[in-house]
């Protein structure tokens, strides 16, 4: 138990020690870097250090203190996740409890301003339980725009007994006045060797899986470890199907079999309310088609288990082909928000993506 338990990032590891050990531990600070890298573990990580009877730069897990801590942090998940089924959403921010140690995340698509007008409220009180209280803001970023000006007139007088840890994937999404307030530590994807030993620890994936795992989590180790292989695949095949099509389509002496593209842009429209995931996964292929076009390298390849298909597919449909494609990508991207038929779109797409030889320019 304690910091040397958190997995990779180093560095944050490090900075968040040095201020405890110092005893300089800023009111305000900015935990921000790529999704499911830690950031949240290890706030809560330098939340315990900050209440943990021993000391030390550390935490013991042990302690009266730190057991706690995880009881209020359980308590305060449990309230989350009862507010979040509350029909009416007017509903949801009445009557909230802030512990010492406070995870404070959306309650709908926002973090409201009766949630963050709560923590002014209670920052200025006395804790109870432990020397100092401290909040957790997760997903910072999602502050309601009414709640700003609270935040900031907090940070800006913070009181001596409360540190404020806010998390987000990006700091500039927040406004500047807020970043300035803040002490920033920034994480980093997580490297793939530290995401296999987890993976080779903690899961029942064949090496092959892990493999493919860690390339797709592309450094989140949540992604990693929540990472279905079947799920994923299922995900996957109509773009394969699609590629196959569109690849043979180009083939000199080929006229192409529109019927599986189609079929395949069928597939590849059906989860409408996560197209988003859907040209996630498109642009990973044609990323992977690029790379192995121009040099052959294999060791950045997110799709390792298609890498001979790959290698087929990438010359049928060279650099234009893949162009395209990834214009269309884009375009699908963009037109989404608009309630456009995707569907039609990747049909279209199939067409234009790789032409027949005789209808190429010259």
């Amino acid at each position: 138990m304690g910091f040397e338990s958190f997995q990779g990032n180093p560095q944050a590891v490090a900075s968040v020690r040095e201020m405890l050990v110092s005893g300089r531990v800023p009111g305000s600070l900015l935990f921000s870097g790529p999704e499911g890298v830690g950031k949240k573990t290890l706030a809560i990580m330098l939340a315990k250090a900050l209440v943990c009877e021993r000391g030390g730069g550390d935490f013991c897990g042990e302690c009266a203190r730190c057991r706690k801590a995880d009881q209020m942090l359980t308590s305060a998940r449990e309230d989350l996740a009862r507010r979040r089924d509350i029909k009416e959403s007017a509903r949801r921010a009445e009557g909230l409890i802030y512990f010492d140690l406070q995870i404070i995340e959306p309650i709908t698509k926002f973090i409201l301003a009766e949630q963050i007008r709560k923590l002014r409220a209670v920052a200025y009180t006395r804790p109870f339980e432990f020397p100092r209280r401290i909040f957790v803001v997760d997903e910072a970023q999602t502050i309601h725009w009414q709640a700003i000006d609270l935040l900031l007139k907090v940070l800006e007088e913070p009181p001596e007994t409360s540190t404020f840890i806010l998390v987000c994937p990006n700091s500039f999404e927040l406004r500047p006045t807020i970043r300035s307030r803040c002490t920033r530590v920034s994480f980093r994807p997580v490297d793939e060797a530290i995401i296999q030993s987890v993976l080779a620890r903690d899961s029942k994936l064949t090496p092959a899986q892990r493999d493919l795992s860690a390339r797709v989590a592309a450094g989140s180790i949540a992604r990693a470890r929540s990472f279905d292989p079947a799920e994923f695949d299922r995900r996957r095949q109509p773009w394969v199907e699609f590629l196959e099509a569109v690849a043979d389509r180009g083939a000199a002496g080929v006229a192409g079999n529109l019927r599986q593209a189609f079929e395949a842009a069928r597939g590849l429209a059906e989860n409408r309310g996560d197209l988003e995931g859907t040209l996630h996964i498109g642009y990973s292929l044609l990323s992977d088609l690029l790379r192995l076009l121009l040099d052959q390298a294999t060791d950045k390849i997110t799709n390792v288990d298609l890498i001979s298909r790959l290698r087929r597919w990438g010359p049928k449909l060279g650099l234009e082909g893949i162009a395209r494609l990834k214009s269309g990508l884009d375009q699908a991207y963009r037109l989404q928000i608009r309630n456009v038929n995707p569907q039609l779109g990747f049909e279209t797409l199939a067409i234009e993506a790789n032409p027949l030889p005789e209808t190429r320019s010259a």
